[in-house]
């Protein structure tokens, strides 16, 4: 037998050798058949009542029925049955003639293998045609349930299909304030949102349908036509498969009320200008200080201070009434691109200050950057005047080297100037505090912690997994340096790293990333585990021998590791780094572009260096997913990586609405804390508080 389900087989003839026969020729063909001799017609009808009968053989020539009589017999009971003739002989007139009464195929006696393959093909389409009703009928079933349920549900809910709305519940058109059905249901569903929605919607409906859209999860998006105030629901989406394809059905719950104490409202206004709506000066540096005194989970703070270039030739523009106004939309426009977790403030005329947590000090500089460029675009429009502006932006990271917050909000103003002197319209970091003696005391005892964390082996790896938004064929980690103190206490990478890198150790770290990388493999199903490579490991010219010894004694399989350098220092380097690659393909070693930005064209770096992944620069992420400016940008960078064969991975991927921008862009993988948190391992008994400089220098004395 070859595994087929068993059939049940009415015979209808008056010689009983016709069964044995027929059942021979079944079995022989791997069909396990079970066949049900009925010499008369009045036997036919029990048959058929008692027996689950999927297919009637009739043998024309020694049964008292015709084929017409038959068929019209068996459809009081099934329709669907078939009806294979047989005769002693099967010419094409006789096989037209049984067809045209309703029989199947008509087959001889004599050709045993016409009759297997006509058995075969018959209850091959029965079984399609039964699963095909079964799946009709319970897609109809299911449909009809799903329309209860959204009549009954408190929700607004619309079923789209091929971004077009099909149906919704009256709880829909009450939030969306439509009369009935008939204004909405064949309209996309985009034009219910505001433009820089539907980026993140367009992909969210692309991921429900190709099963890649989380249950539960949910994603902002902006109406001006619902009762909300602001605008903002909250959608989910869900797949359904219906007869006529699949739909997704979008729901959004209705908006919890909390209800607020007037006073307490009052007393939140007053800590806010009127203007800007960010925090009075004292309430901003009131939360800068208690911020500063806490470390972030990752990365570092950075202060950020904004100003408008040439307020005089606004005001002298729309007129110093409507330059407040200016003002209220330039400060609007800046809050829609800072992250949830940052904090701003007025802090002196029309200057604007702002707490940012950022993975480096670059990530601050590259926003800054960011705010500056798309200011300079923005019109700004005041009854019936416009203007255009530009704004200048001085950065400065939290170091312990500024001991008050006076001195840390002096240095973002210095940087600020600097700025200013060289024209405006751009965003400078403050690097004199690196310059300093402090900074070179600091580094002193940097330098001794990082020794004797690598002598004592004190640095730990982490695993960030990086997810496949096309396919999960892949599996591929980020992998990270983490350092414990001498007491087993986490320290940040924003503390030591920095230092390791202005004290030539970065080289040193990285060797032993490499090692960690080889041990992490060994332990792991890993596919691909992506390494970062320094600015220092690049120019050090003994770098590429070093890794092609190290693998070669470990009998490291060099296909699962990529190298990744920051296409900053890549394209400052460019010779050195094309040597590097050249010695990493030799290997066999990937190699990748990390923190690839959009602010000047780059392409020609992808054809000089042809890395096999670049990774889109975090810091675009957060204002992504509503500047459609930017998400054209990344999709020349998609397309074009597209044409070289390179894939594209989003750094930094912290929600839902990022996930589904990027899902609609086309790029292939993302990381980041949406995808799964930082995860420790090759770690023995470490605990996960964090510890700074100075409370290791503290510990150190004790």
């Amino acid at each position: 037998m070859n595994g087929l389900h068993s059939i049940s087989i009415a015979v209808l003839t008056t010689n009983q050798d016709d069964v044995a026969l027929i059942n021979s020729a079944l079995r022989d063909a791997g069909h396990a058949a079970k066949c049900h001799w009925v010499s008369q017609p009045s036997e036919l009808d029990d048959t058929l009542a008692s027996e689950l009968v999927e297919l009637l053989i009739l043998n024309c020539d020694r049964y008292p029925e015709t084929i017409h009589q038959v068929v019209k017999h068996k459809d009081r009971f099934n329709p669907e049955i078939p009806v294979i003739a047989l005769r002693e002989e099967a010419t094409e007139e006789k096989i037209q003639e049984a067809m045209n009464h309703g029989a199947c195929d008509l087959v001889s006696l004599g050709l045993r293998g016409r009759l297997q393959s006509v058995v075969s093909r018959e209850l091959r389409a029965l079984r399609v045609e039964r699963a095909l009703n079964s799946t009709i009928h319970s897609a109809t079933e299911y449909k009809r349930q799903l329309k209860g349920y959204m009549g009954e549900s408190a929700s607004a809910i619309a079923l789209v299909q091929e971004g077009i709305i099909t149906d919704v519940n009256d709880a829909w058109l009450k939030l969306f304030r439509c009369a009935s059905n008939d204004e909405v249901t064949g309209l996309p569903l985009m034009d219910n949102f505001d433009p820089e929605s539907q980026a993140a919607i367009k992909g969210a409906l692309i991921a429900a349908v190709r099963d890649k859209w989380q249950a539960g999860e949910e994603l902002i998006a902006k109406s001006q036509i619902t009762k909300s105030e602001s605008g903002e629901v909250r959608l989910e989406f869900q797949k359904f498969v219906f007869d006529d394809g699949p739909c997704v059905k979008v729901s959004i719950k209705p908006p919890e009320q909390k209800p607020e104490e007037p006073t307490k409202l009052v007393h939140d206004a007053l800590k806010r200008d009127p203007t800007t709506l960010f925090f009075h000066r004292a309430q901003f540096l009131e939360r800068v200080a208690k911020r500063l005194r806490k470390k972030p989970q990752s990365g570092l703070h950075a202060l950020a201070y904004v100003r408008i270039d040439n307020f005089a030739d606004i005001c002298e523009n729309v007129g110093i009434l409507n330059s407040e106004e200016v003002l209220a939309q330039f400060a609007e426009t800046m809050r829609k691109r800072m992250h949830p977790r940052d904090v701003g403030g007025r802090f002196e005329g029309t200057a604007i200050m702002a707490l940012l947590e950022r993975g480096s000090a670059r990530d601050a500089q590259v926003w800054g950057a960011q705010l500056c460029a798309h200011m300079a675009k923005t019109t700004f429009e005041v009854g019936d005047r416009s203007t255009q502006l530009t704004c200048t932006v001085g950065i400065c990271a939290a170091n312990e080297v500024f001991s008050t917050l006076e001195e840390f909000v002096a240095a973002s103003i210095d940087a600020y100037e600097l700025g200013k002197q060289s024209g405006g319209n751009a965003a400078l970091l403050n690097q004199s505090a690196e310059e300093g003696t402090k900074q070179q005391e600091f580094d002193a005892m940097w330098i001794k912690h990082l020794k004797s964390a690598l002598m004592e082996d004190r640095f730990r790896l982490a695993q960030l997994p990086i997810a496949g938004l096309r396919s999960d064929g892949v599996e591929m980690y980020d992998l990270l340096v983490r350092m414990l103190d001498a007491h087993g206490n986490s320290v940040l990478p924003s503390e030591f790293l920095p230092a390791a890198e202005r004290n030539n150790m970065m080289k040193h770290v990285d060797r032993w990333m490499i090692k960690a990388a080889i041990d992490f493999c060994r332990e792991s199903e890993a596919d691909r585990v992506f390494v970062r490579l320094s600015k220092q490991s690049i120019l050090d010219a003994n770098t590429g021998a070093w890794m092609n010894q190290e693998f070669d004694s470990s009998g490291f399989d060099c296909s699962r590791l990529v190298m990744q350098v920051p296409e900053r220092d890549a394209s400052k380097h460019i010779k050195q780094t094309q040597a590097i690659v050249k010695q990493l393909r030799r290997m066999g070693v990937g190699f990748a572009l990390e923190h690839y930005g959009m602010d000047q064209e780059r392409l020609q770096i992808l054809d000089i260096l042809k890395p096999d992944y670049i990774k889109i620069d975090g810091e675009l992420m957060h204002t992504l997913m509503t500047d459609t400016d930017m998400q054209s940008g990344v999709q020349k960078i998609v397309s074009a990586a597209a044409d070289r064969n390179i894939r594209t991975i989003a750094e930094r991927v912290e929600n839902a609405n990022a996930m589904a921008v990027l899902f609609q862009l086309g790029l292939d993988y993302m990381q980041g804390h949406y995808v799964h948190e930082p995860e420790v391992i090759l770690q023995d008994n470490a605990t996960s508080a964090h510890t700074s400089l100075a409370e290791l220098t503290a510990a150190s004395a004790n």
